[in-house]
């Protein structure tokens, strides 16, 4: 009996071993047998490729680099295998050219990110990932845009003792990054109790049973034993190649669409009885926000609704849209290698096809839904348990004391030393102090005002994101997080001279075009070209269905506020009852509406200037 069959893939011949998803890929004869590795190179395949293949699992060479005492970094390619383990080498930008001068070498240390699906939390866990923060990073914790804490500055001689902080609570870094399916996102909405349970339990059995089955993790970081002798270990879903790139799930639940379930390879819309109680999920597929600037055949995408499944198969679903996306993804140029590209070249059809193969049933037509929104909703929530729910604004997800201001890093730890529920993150960047007892209600919130920890801003600053950037992340152009709190007192200037300031506009800032604070979704949007430089793009919709649309290229950032002043002036004279900003600088004809990937860089239409 053959033990491979044949893959249809778009990048060349390939065969995958049954159940494992390893594949051999054909090459010229040599005088001597090939490896995996050498194989795939010839097959033109990506650098990627056959560095996972050649990696052991993930192993490489990270063990003897932890070793390496006279450098603060590894090796270029265990640069990419580490990223598997939930981490990234980075430098701190703001002094590499002074350490250059001085024939140093970069102030290397590592962002650590966690796997927490839901973003969920207990009390005992945010004070050991608190303390975590203080003695190994930064001293900071930040929340992420997919609902997920990373640390900043770990240096390499504290990585061992840093993993085995975070595994001594029952967590891991597994996944967090890397050609995996990533950390998976759900609704946090606090109003709807047992949706908001059924959304975070099949988030949670969607990251269990994606997780990858290397024992490399454990081996590297808490020196746990290797498996030697009996079967060659395998990843029963991955193989040894892993996915073409990275793949992001998400859970959501209308009508709030915080989790901004367009922007992700993979989704779950709730459907809901009058009860609020889950009958199945409609699913979503090829959503996503990088691209590169210059690069046409690179764009953002939203997903597409591709069809409705029963609570009992959603996690057969979710299995095997990875699956597909594994063997039919572009393995030669990474760049094209996202599901949202493979949904471009195969079609939605044939992809729904494949997966109703793989599940062995066909999946319903898609039931009705709506979202109103893609923001939190701030301060104190009631859910339909009777529980108590707090949400704060915490801008760009920075958790941090700030002399003279909010202190969240305190004020936080405070509350989890005597809170009785759980802590939720938000996909923007948010902290929700959960399932609070009606009697413990005022002792919480005097700790909230004891600290100045905010429970809402104004409404532009409500709605924005910003991601890390300078200076640790090495893609980032220009600056986001350090300069979206000047940029927003600016606008809110703007808004305010027009009697705009309490309209909700979603606005997000990135340094690069890779989109981690999903800019291409928000109304506002700003992306990184260089120091002070930025693209400008208007038109998404504000429940975040729509893509934006390019209006003013390479703005810098003392002219951002007089090119915004004139559009904000029009929409507060010229709109329509109830029409959102996004909306309405499409209908007065600023910019054109972007149907779908392909069409964001088509600059058509009727444009004009405010």
């Amino acid at each position: 009996m053959d033990d491979h069959k044949p893959i249809d893939t778009p990048d060349g011949p390939a065969v995958e071993t049954p159940g494992t998803g390893a594949r051999r890929y054909d090459a010229p004869p040599t005088d001597r047998p090939i490896t995996e590795a050498e194989a795939a190179k010839a097959a033109g395949l990506a650098h990627n490729e056959h560095l996972k293949i050649a990696s052991g699992y993930l192993r490489g060479g990270l063990a003897d680099g932890l070793l390496k005492h006279a450098t603060g970094a590894i090796s270029e390619d265990d640069g990419q295998l580490v990223k598997f383990h939930g981490m990234y080498m980075q430098d701190d930008r703001d002094i590499r050219a002074e350490r250059t001068k001085k024939k140093l070498e970069k102030a290397f240390s590592f962002m650590i990110r966690l796997r927490i699906a839901g973003g969920v939390v207990t009390p005992k866990q945010w004070l050991a990932l608190d303390e975590i923060a203080t003695t190994y990073a930064n001293g900071t914790l930040r929340a992420t845009t997919r609902q997920t804490f990373q640390y900043h500055g770990v240096i390499k001689s504290n990585l061992k003792r840093t993993m085995a902080a975070i595994d001594a609570v029952l967590l891991d870094t597994i996944a967090a990054c890397g050609d995996v399916n990533r950390n998976v996102m759900a609704a946090t909405n606090p109003a709807q109790a047992g949706a908001h349970k059924a959304a975070y339990q099949l988030a949670k059995d969607i990251s269990d049973s994606l997780l990858p089955k290397t024992n490399a993790w454990r081996e590297i970081w808490l020196d746990g034993e290797r498996v030697v002798g009996g079967e060659e270990e395998f990843e029963p879903v991955y193989g040894k190649t892993y996915l073409p790139r990275k793949f992001k799930t998400v859970v959501a639940v209308p009508p709030s669409n915080e989790v901004d379930i367009f922007a992700h390879d993979l989704g779950f819309i709730a459907i809901l009885d009058k009860k609020n109680r889950v009958t199945g999920w409609n699913v979503t597929v090829g959503g996503g926000m990088g691209m590169t600037h210059g690069e046409p055949d690179t764009f953002p995408r939203t997903a597409d609704v591709m069809g409705f499944c029963k609570p009992e198969d959603a996690l057969k679903v979710a299995e095997a849209v990875m699956t597909v996306q594994r063997d039919w993804g572009n393995r030669k140029n990474r760049k094209n290698a996202r599901l949202k590209y493979t949904i471009e070249r195969f079609g939605v059809d044939a992809f729904r096809t494949e997966v109703e193969t793989r599940i062995g049933k066909k999946l319903g037509e898609p039931k009705p839904y709506r979202f109103d929104g893609n923001g939190d909703r701030y301060g104190w929530v009631e859910g339909d348990d009777g529980r108590h729910h707090l949400t704060l604004y915490v801008p760009s997800g920075r958790i941090k004391d700030v002399e003279g201001g909010p202190q969240f890093l305190t004020g936080l730890r405070r509350i989890a030393q005597v809170h009785e529920g759980d802590f939720r993150l938000t996909g923007n960047q948010n902290v929700i102090i959960a399932n609070v007892p009606s009697e413990k209600r005022a002792a919480i919130e005097a700790l909230v005002d004891e600290h100045a920890m905010t429970k809402g801003a104004g409404a532009l600053r409500r709605n924005s994101m910003a991601c890390v950037a300078l200076p640790t992340c090495g893609l980032a152009l220009a600056e986001s997080e350090r300069y979206l709190p000047d940029l927003l007192s600016e606008l809110e200037e703007s808004l305010a001279s027009h009697g705009l300031q309490d309209d909700e506009i979603t606005i997000r800032s990135t340094g690069c075009p890779n989109g981690c604070a999903r800019p291409f979704i928000s109304e506002i949007g700003l992306v990184g070209r260089g120091p002070e430089r930025y693209h400008l793009y208007l038109g998404a919709a504000f429940d975040g269905s729509r893509l934006s649309k390019l209006y003013r290229e390479d703005v810098t950032a003392g002219e951002i506020r007089t090119v915004l002043d004139p559009l904000f002036a029009a929409y507060a004279r010229d709109r329509q009852a109830g029409e959102r900003f996004g909306d309405f600088v499409i209908r007065a004809g600023f910019v054109a509406k972007t149907t779908n990937g392909p069409d964001f860089h088509e600059r058509t239409g009727p444009l004009k200037s405010a």
